[in-house]
């Protein structure tokens, strides 16, 4: 069955994080996402969450977040069939897993979905499926089934409203061809093609394999006679993927705590025993890895902050170029106020990616990441299209021609570099035809970039940090300075 693609335009979204209201009371965070520019909310909801016990509806969350929607922006809901009485493995968190009984688990996606109907846009069934035992607990043909109910269920109550394929992510786009993640993938895509309208990848790894893994989602559909709109569901970075020795010394204390006899029945789980472990010989450890812990040096948390804010643009760009015309930011916020715990790996892994902090218990306090957002969206307001130039005699380069309505012509462009090192490279200069009466540039820190005028040719510097050129100035405030030594954003 064909149906409508993507609506037209591109929106850049933001996921409120995996748990909202599960943990803690709801909060507000729609406004904040719309704050920075955010035109797409994603929010996850837990089976459990909303039908508690056989029948009765608990609609808190699900109300909290249906109030605070503004009709600018559109909204993509995860559905987890987590549950602590009606899943194969009771859980009222991760892993989901398939539903005892099948019809049980249409009436409540019919239920929610009736609860949201004209406010939602996207629902999607659960997600990265293939993470089995992490993030979902069954089969393949488990999961094809589950969603064929889900699909049922969601255009039954509003037929509108597209579904979205739970998320492909590293474990299948970095991963070899005869992998078991690729397997379970490559099923379901085969034997699911009428039960999803739109293939979501998730945009993690190297940002310059991202047009590789959305080429890769459209050549699994096409193996099997189809193609269905890519949109991101996930995107960030840096993290450990992306820095070999980083993963290495990880990697070699996973395996010790792990394989290590247990001491007894109250000995730590061997996660935490790996964080323990890194903790312990922080002083050993690669630069490359210690940016990640927990009040790390001021100098790494600051080179951290400056990859997250270039990796806020390049990976959109990359994406948008590659056609994807929907990506969502991970994410916005820990999970509840007040959280820490230096020896949770999910939040050793991905916890400094949120884009805003609490100041006690208000969602006010903006990382450097999240004035890049709000400053790369202001800059792709209206953005219809973006499109690469191949710049002749400079394969370092990335350069991108953004087409925007109601908006003046707009470039993008950053130098191939390392991630890690790259902006101790030596700036390079570029020179660009711009017929047009005014050329203005500012980097992703907000600074502005000098530009040169020689009659119809511009020249301005290039690095790794990404610089957009346009005819418009930078509406105020622009100035995002982080600290390279201290760490703050000013």
């Amino acid at each position: 069955m064909e149906r409508e693609a993507t609506p037209p335009g591109i929106r850049l979204g933001i996921c409120r994080g995996i748990s909202y209201g599960l943990f803690g009371a709801p909060d507000a965070f729609v406004p904040q996402i719309r704050a920075l520019g955010g035109t797409l909310v994603r929010v996850y909801v837990y089976w459990g969450q909303v039908e508690p016990q056989p029948g009765r509806y608990d609609w808190t969350a699900v109300d909290a977040v249906l109030d605070q929607l503004d009709p600018a922006a559109e909204t993509w809901i995860t559905v987890c069939s987590s549950s602590p009485w009606a899943t194969r493995t009771p859980s009222k968190f991760l892993p989901s897993s398939p539903a005892n009984d099948s019809a049980h688990y249409a009436r409540f996606i019919d239920r929610l979905v009736s609860r949201c109907r004209g406010r939602v846009e996207y629902w999607q069934c659960d997600n990265e499926p293939s993470n089995t035992g992490l993030l979902w607990d069954g089969t393949a043909d488990d999961y094809v089934a589950q969603l064929a109910s889900f699909a049922r269920a969601v255009r039954e109550a509003e037929p509108g409203a597209r579904v979205v394929l739970g998320g492909c992510g590293y474990d299948v786009l970095s991963s070899p061809q005869d992998s078991p993640a690729r397997a379970f993938f490559d099923h379901v895509v085969e034997q699911a093609h009428d039960d999803y309208d739109l293939f979501c990848v998730n945009l993690y790894g190297d940002p310059q394999d991202i047009p590789a893994y959305v080429e890769d989602a459209r050549a699994m559909m096409r193996r099997h006679g189809y193609e269905r709109p890519v949109v991101a569901g996930e995107y960030n970075g840096p993290t450990l993927f992306e820095f070999p020795e980083a993963q290495a010394a990880f990697q070699q204390e996973m395996i010790a705590a792990f394989t290590a006899p247990a001491a007894g029945p109250d000995e730590e789980p061997p996660d935490r025993r790996t964080m323990r472990a890194l903790y312990e010989r922080v002083a050993e450890l690669p630069d490359t890895l210690r940016m990640f812990l927990a009040d790390c040096p001021p100098e790494l948390a600051a080179r951290r902050d400056r990859i997250n804010c270039r990796q806020i643009v390049t990976r959109n760009i990359l994406a948008l170029a590659a056609g994807v015309s929907r990506t969502v930011c991970w994410n916005l916020a820990p999970e509840i106020p007040g959280y820490r715990d230096r020896l949770n790996l999910m939040d050793f892994l991905f916890g400094k990616l949120a884009l805003l902090d609490y100041d006690g218990t208000d969602l006010t306090l903006r990382r450097p990441s999240a004035d890049t957002f709000a400053l790369l969206a202001g800059q792709l307001q209206g953005v219809a299209h973006v499109r690469r130039i191949l710049a002749e005699h400079r394969p370092d380069l990335r350069l991108f021609q953004v087409e925007r309505q109601g908006h003046g012509p707009l470039e993008v462009m950053w130098s191939a570099g390392d991630v890690f090192a790259g902006e101790e490279q030596p700036v390079t200069s570029i020179e660009r035809p711009w017929p047009y009466a005014a050329a203005h540039a500012v980097d992703a820190f907000g600074t502005p970039v000098p530009v040169e005028r020689d009659g119809a040719l511009v020249r301005l510097p290039v690095s790794v940090t990404p610089v957009f050129l346009s005819t418009e100035p930078t509406p105020e405030p622009t100035a995002i300075t982080v600290d390279r030594r201290a760490g703050t954003t000013r």
